[in-house]
């Protein structure tokens, strides 16, 4: 079995509120290896780079505010203009790039066998109001879609986590270089794992 690798991003609500290092601490605590480290303002080329520039990527967005909005009996019209699924991605894309930049965002990769089910766990629904107790976004945050697309903005729910193997792979080469990257050998490995 070989190991995964997961970017981490602490959002700026995460960031502003103070609680990195409780957020992280979840993912240490639980044997999750940091082998990437680092603090930066968010440009607004790498955030465009970072979620995708697709119409499936756009609908699936659209899609789950539609789906959210209608269970809830909601009119999405009354806020988006538009019914069209593609269309309202794009604009919560707009939101999640001025998002990113409303301060610097902490970004983290973390190496572990089956990193990316451990970090998608620890992180919670990614509706904050729908996350179990005991995750990050359930323990630290409540935002709601409704809310936010009343306000014009994106969800807040504190962090992002790598979905997939593949979306892991391609976010760290979004925001870190190789030379940011350490190979090390963690304690509690030679306990964990038979080396």
């Amino acid at each position: 079995m070989k190991k995964q690798r997961a970017l981490l991003i602490i959002k700026p609500d995460g960031v502003q509120r103070g609680i990195i290092g409780k957020i992280i601490t979840r993912f240490e605590t639980v044997g999750l290896k940091i082998i990437g480290l680092k603090f930066e303002w968010a440009t607004k080329e790498k955030v465009i780079t970072h979620y995708p520039e697709t119409d499936a990527w756009f609908k699936k967005v659209g899609e789950r505010t539609l789906t959210n909005y209608e269970k809830k009996g909601l009119d999405a019209k009354s806020v988006f203009k538009t019914n069209d699924a593609v269309a309202i991605g794009k604009i919560v894309k707009s939101w999640l790039i001025e998002y990113f930049q409303e301060s610097p965002v902490f970004l983290t990769v973390v190496e572990s066998y089956d990193c990316i089910e451990i970090v998608r766990k620890l992180s919670g629904n990614t509706i904050p109001v729908m996350a179990a107790p005991g995750t990050i976004r359930g323990d630290f945050s409540h935002d709601t879609i409704d809310l936010a697309n009343e306000q014009n903005r994106p969800l807040r729910n504190l962090i992002h986590a790598s979905d997939t193997v593949e979306d892991g792979e391609k976010e760290i080469k979004v925001w870190f270089n190789d030379e940011e990257l350490f190979d090390y050998e963690l304690a509690a490995e030679k306990f964990m794992y038979k080396i």
